[in-house]
């Protein structure tokens, strides 16, 4: 990532020097600032004072700064610590809300704010900083590392994200006066972005509005259409919801249970939702109303929901228990829906007091009833479980672009709840795999995962888990993960997991295939062996790094054993230093290297046997086998690509870069077949495809692909194998296999530039 230091100027209008806010203005913000600060009961004398104080320096910060609004830049800051105290965050939050843009548009330095407010406060004000003041490549990429940013700080202290959702429901609130073309793009950021963290996290209040707002400016029109729908639809099913009101008031009067009964309506955004997903009018959009049931205890849950089925039939297959289940946020209620008067569904949510907190304020609920509710302790650990999961992910990812997809991975809010064999429940994405429910278990589990059973059965590793499902996952202990494992892997700790046992994997191998390479280049230079890394010869290796700009031996190592330097050239440069140290080459195994060198290639020999993973690929265009004469080709970055002589792609390769190519040989006992394609044409009859994989396998190849011409049947056909044998006199007995079958006309090895 290029970075380099570049001013960026605040997000508030400065008006010409010598401008001062009108009175009237001044005295609309500290209006506003008194409101706050009679909401601020809940904190002692001397942290209220603390709020002043950080009020008054943010205030001097902006002096000049106006919104798109045109009032006072101040303004912002005071309603997002606004929004922090309807939560009762501590006074730490709220300074950090006053100060929040004062590092990014006011030239105010993370060292002013320690000195002043203390390092608490001026961490949780640099986590809410973008990276505006670097360069990058593309606004992607300067996304992708802001993010990381703010969310790493979030994982650090959750008070991050609640300031930040405040900043971004207010700028959400003042839309209207920001200009039009930029709609689209922070309407999309809020409802690809701070909606899902909301919902993560259990905000589900400013998870609905964010998402309101954001549909509000993304699609004017159809939230406006939608707006009036819902309107004429209210009045016209008033009389319809206040008889169900009345009929549940009585019913619960009747039984002598203490209730609190809301009416709810489906937010538009959800409305819509539920219109595109379903292909429905807004017509066929029977539960828009329904309502909500506060009661007094845990047990009075499931007596009303018994109750409301005796009032009214339910629907079947919508009751859902999410007390006994909570949603991976922390989510608890019954839900269950019925069929009202006049045939229209009505929803009802059943719960208690404290699980109406937690559903409304999710890991806020931790301020704002902390000193009389101890259940929000719950949610808390709910909500640090996936921050804790952010900083395992960042452990492995250090790639900004990389670290964002795992997370946002996991942002989706939709789950299935599966059992271990020892009966504990695991909420996963809806999707993921059985893969994934072994990194959930622990990363050593996902890593050895050989099999799975599910309910018992035997499943393939990419089977998606379904609600209920009891999983019992299988290891073996040489076992690892697979790279194919990505194609199907839902989760970001289990991408993460096995992105970075891959990473290390690739790093080892590439490091011992450098060496191979060096030494053998230095052998070609009089050398018999590279020098060793000790004291002695430490001098002679940090001179040599500085010749090739790497950081320490074993990247330098790495680097050419992905091709990222050439072997050859860091050979000819390591003699020289040598020399300079008295070293003299040795002219008979000059001699002997160079002549038995391959003529077409510039490097020493590699001997393979296939236990190289990820250092060296076999070119997919010719799939050389035991057998074949070889060419490799060092890729810049790629490792080492292994092509047959003839093919038509390492010719190419071979005019332009020459000096890339290394001598690679079989070794005398490959431990693995290998794979390499045949086409088979035959005759078009009934059962043909069977008949050529059965002689396929009676020639002990392994079937790993096939594939047959796309256009309709005619006389003959094309069937293209991909199959895995030991080497090329293994491949020839199955090509004469195959051949005997009755209905094959012709059959032969894929070879680009020869066939």
């Amino acid at each position: 990532m290029s970075a380099v230091l570049h001013p960026t100027p605040g997000k508030g209008k400065r008006p010409p020097a010598g401008t001062l806010p009108t009175p009237a203005a001044a005295n609309a913000a500290a209006a506003r600032f008194a409101a706050l600060t009679a909401r601020l009961d809940y904190l002692e004398h001397g942290e209220i004072d603390q709020v002043r104080k950080a009020n008054r320096f943010a205030d001097e910060s902006h002096l000049g700064q106006i919104r798109a609004s045109g009032e006072p830049y101040i303004t912002h800051p005071i309603a997002v610590a606004a929004q922090c105290a309807e939560w009762k965050l501590d006074a730490q939050a709220l300074m950090a809300a006053l100060l929040h843009d004062a590092i990014e548009d006011c030239g105010v330095t993370k060292q002013d704010l320690i000195e002043r407010f203390g390092a608490p406060v001026a961490e949780l004000v640099d986590g809410l900083t973008k990276l505006d003041r670097l360069q990058f490549n593309t606004r992607e990429e300067n996304q992708a590392e802001s993010f990381r940013k703010m969310l790493l700080a979030m994982a650090r202290d959750v008070r991050v994200i609640l300031v930040k959702l405040a900043d971004r429901t207010h700028n959400m609130r003042t839309m209207d006066d920001v200009p039009r073309e930029k709609w689209h793009r922070i309407s999309s950021e809020t409802l690809e972005i701070y909606a899902p963290i909301a919902h993560r996290l259990g905000l589900n209040t400013t998870y609905r509005e964010l998402q309101e707002l954001a549909f509000k400016y993304l699609k004017p029109w159809r939230y406006s259409v939608l707006s009036k729908a819902v309107a004429r639809a209210r009045s016209r099913r008033r009389d319809l919801i206040q008889k169900v009101q009345r009929d549940v008031e009585h019913g619960f009067a009747a039984a002598k249970m203490g209730v609190h009964i809301a009416g709810r309506e489906k937010t538009l955004y959800s409305i819509y939702r539920k219109m595109e997903e379903k292909h429905l009018s807004f017509a066929q959009v029977t539960d828009i109303y329904g309502f909500r049931l506060i009661v007094p205890q845990v047990i009075d849950c499931y007596t009303a929901v018994g109750l409301l089925h005796q009032m009214y039939k339910p629907v079947p297959g919508r009751f859902k228990d999410h007390i006994a289940i909570p949603k991976i946020n922390g989510y608890q209620s019954l839900h269950t829906t019925l069929v009202g008067p006049s045939g229209v569904n009505v929803e009802f949510q059943l719960r208690t007091e404290a699980m109406h907190v937690v559903a409304e304020s999710g890991v806020a609920a931790h301020w704002l009833y902390k000193s009389s509710m101890p259940e929000s302790d719950g949610t808390e650990r709910l909500g640090n479980k996936w921050l804790q999961s952010l900083l395992d992910i960042q452990n492995e990812t250090r790639d900004a672009a990389e670290f964002w997809d795992h997370v946002k991975i996991d942002l989706f809010p939709d789950a299935v709840y599966v059992f271990t064999p020892k009966s504990q429940i695991l909420a996963l994405p809806r999707g993921a795999t059985v893969v994934d429910f072994a990194y959930a278990i622990h990363s050593d589990v996902g890593d050895h995962t050989t099999g799975a059973r599910i309910n018992g059965a035997q499943v393939p590793l990419r089977t998606e888990l379904k609600n209920g499902d009891v999983v019992e996952v299988e290891t073996g202990r040489d076992s690892t993960p697979n790279p194919a494992w990505l194609g199907f892997v839902r989760t970001g700790r289990a991408r993460s997991k096995i992105r970075h046992h891959l990473k290390g994997l690739a790093q080892v191998e590439s490091l011992q295939l450098g060496e191979k390479l060096l030494t053998q280049a230095l052998r070609a230079e009089g050398l018999e062996a590279l020098p060793a890394d000790d004291a002695e010869h430490h001098a002679l290796w940090e001179r040599l790094l500085r010749f090739t700009g790497n950081r320490t031996r074993a990247e330098l190592l790495t680097d050419l054993g992905l091709g990222k330097r050439i072997a050859s050239i860091v050979a000819k440069r390591l003699m020289t230093l040598m020399a300079e140290r008295g070293a003299r080459p040795d002219a008979l195994l000059i001699t002997r290297e160079r002549y038995t060198a391959h003529e077409n290639v510039s490097q020493g020999a590699v001997v393979l046997d296939g236990s190289e993973n990820a250092s060296v690929k076999f070119a997919s265009c010719c799939r050389p086998v035991p057998g074949d004469s070889i060419l490799g080709y060092l890729g810049r970055g790629e490792g080492l690509v292994v092509h047959t002589e003839e093919c038509a792609v390492a010719k190419r390769l071979q005019h332009k870069d020459a000096e890339r190519f290394i001598g690679v040989e079989w070794a005398e006992e490959p431990v693995r077949p290998f794979e390499t394609s045949i086409l088979v044409t035959v005759a078009n009859t009934k059962g043909v495809l069977a008949r050529v994989a059965a002689a396929l396998a009676s020639a002990e190849a392994d079937i790993t692909h096939v594939d047959m011409d796309e256009e309709r049947a005619q006389d003959a056909t094309d069937l293209r194998f991909i199959i895995s044998v030991r080497d090329r006199f293994h491949l020839e007995a199955v090509l004469r296999n195959t051949k005997r079958v009755g209905s094959v006309l012709r059959v032969q090895r894929v070879r680009p530039g020869v066939n």
